[in-house]
């Protein structure tokens, strides 16, 4: 198979039917648009999350895990399943089926194990790791000439290391299939590998390497582009799984937030958001949100322009989608720049703390959402109106009269507004100066600045005999986009640890033989 087509991309997860047993059509509706677009690995930890929070029963779950399941080798998972769903006890014979298959298993895994080793063997070899260099075909000359290694035995690294994917050996898995990418010059299997060990270091919970690969991952994508194999329509497909997978790193990683709106607010990426994956959205707003300081810091450092502009993309982007996707997490912040709806954006807000309690990516970062939330909702209402009564703002944000107080000190320091408070008048006088016209021709010149840029370099590009994508021509090099972000989750979401897993999937093909 190749990894440029979906293993078994399917509408549930390959055909599961999980039954809600309470009030979850929100969460439903999205996990039935994630699913198809995850790795059958990457759908374990969210089916465990669901049963923890009771979203679904512990029967239904365990129906879909084993659905899910058993067309893999992990053959002693699905059978301990096998037997919880039948009622067997866990030392019950093992059936002919079962028996036979662990049998072939073992068999595969201990062969590709004996010819993968010496292999590793040789290029682990102090010598020869010091006479390896950058240009791969030097290397495969080196190896084939000095140790008689053969592209066939190279193959076997990419073979071992899916067939540990397969069994849940995830860090063995991530190990031969670097190796493999470091010498292979087979475009396609490379790419494949590249999958497959971003998916063993999530599931590992090795997020420093997971964030690294899936860097790496979408720079191969970009590279490719429209023009590579399978034209502009592959490329969707890529950059859609890229976007799907990269949830699990950005909501664990301390930075993750930084490298989800830096990359997923590149002009392709959101285009591409908009374009086969509106439901998403949702997460590219609960970043902006969450990393509120971090953007109050990029416009106290000069980036105003920037942030606003941003923000204005996010907007624009949830007006535009508002009829294929929305949400309670979306709504707020469409209803709090979008339409000035302060009343209807308190009610979103408090609507989505209870969506993201059900949410296996946001359920941590609830309790910051809503102050965060809070904060733009105080911050936009101030910027709107010149003397404030903090009782009535107070009301507003469902705090008292002391909080209240507390909460516009901060905001007034945090936010750097030209604000004075009368605690004898209770109210908050605004001075709101107005924008320099200079500032404004400024901002607007350097916009076109960089549109002017990304023509002439489309110009060049086809004046070259190159193709330019149409993303490229809209301007995406001259976006000049930089966000913040905060907060991961150590090794918990993703990383299962059950010792073992299979390397078929909903989506891309994690490692593929």
């Amino acid at each position: 198979m190749s990894v440029a087509t979906p293993a078994s991309a399917v509408s549930a997860p390959n055909g599961v039917q999980v039954a809600s047993t309470s009030s979850t059509t929100a969460t439903g509706d999205i996990l039935a648009n994630l699913f198809p677009n995850l790795d059958r690995h990457l759908v374990l930890p969210i089916l465990d999350f669901l049963e923890s929070r009771q979203s679904y029963s512990h029967e239904d779950v365990l129906k879909a895990k084993y659905d899910l399941l058993k067309p893999t080798n992990m053959v002693t998972y699905v059978l301990g399943l096998k037997r919880e769903i039948d009622g067997s006890p866990q030392d019950a014979e093992v059936p002919q089926e079962f028996k036979q298959r662990e049998e072939t298993v073992v068999a595969t895994l201990n062969e590709l194990q004996s010819q993968a080793q010496k292999v590793m063997e040789v290029i682990s070899n102090p010598e020869v790791v010091a006479a390896l260099r950058q240009d791969k075909l030097h290397n495969l000359t080196y190896l084939k000439d000095a140790h008689g290694v053969t592209l066939d035995q190279i193959a076997l690294l990419y073979q071992f290391g899916q067939f540990q994917y397969s069994v849940g050996h995830y860090s063995g898995a991530s190990d031969y299939l670097y190796h493999f990418r470091v010498l292979s010059t087979d475009s396609n299997l490379v790419l494949s590998s590249m999958w497959g060990k971003l998916a063993s270091d999530i599931l590992e919970g090795s997020w420093d390497a997971a964030l690294e690969e899936l860097q790496g991952l979408r720079e191969h994508i970009d590279q490719r582009g429209g023009a590579g194999p399978g034209g502009p329509l592959l490329a969707l497909q890529q950059r859609t799984w890229w976007l799907h997978w990269s949830l699990f790193v950005y909501f664990n990683h301390p930075a993750g937030r930084d490298g989800l709106l830096e990359t997923w607010l590149n002009q392709n990426y959101l285009n591409t958001v908009q374009t086969s994956s509106p439901w998403l959205l949702r997460y590219l707003v609960a970043a902006v949100v969450i990393s509120r300081k971090s953007t109050i810091r990029s416009a106290a450092a000069g980036n105003s322009a920037r942030s606003r502009e941003a923000v204005r993309d996010v907007v624009r982007a949830l007006g535009q989608e508002e009829y294929q996707y929305k949400d309670p997490i979306t709504e707020f912040l469409r209803k709090l720049y979008g339409e000035v709806d302060f009343e209807g954006a308190r009610e979103e807000m408090g609507k989505a703390a209870v969506t993201m309690e059900d949410d296996f990516f946001l359920e941590q970062f609830k309790d910051e959402f809503v102050e965060n939330a809070r904060y733009l909702v105080s911050e936009a209402y101030c910027k709107i109106h010149h003397r404030i009564d903090i009782g009535e703002l107070s009301d507003r944000l469902g705090m008292s009269r002391e909080e209240g107080e507390r909460w516009i000190v901060d905001l007034v320091r945090d936010a750097r507004l030209d604000a004075k408070i009368d605690f004898k008048e209770n109210t908050v006088q605004m001075n709101h100066s107005e924008t320099p016209v200079y500032q404004s021709v400024i901002e607007r010149s350097k916009g076109l600045l960089f549109r002017a840029q990304a023509m002439a370099s489309a110009i060049e590009i086809r004046a070259a005999g190159g193709t330019v994508e149409r993303d490229q021509q809209r301007g995406e090099g001259g976006r000049g986009r930089g966000r913040g972000g905060r907060g991961g989750r150590g090794g918990g979401r993703g990383g299962r640890g059950t010792g073992e897993a299979s390397t078929e999937s909903t989506a891309p093909v994690a490692i593929e033989a």
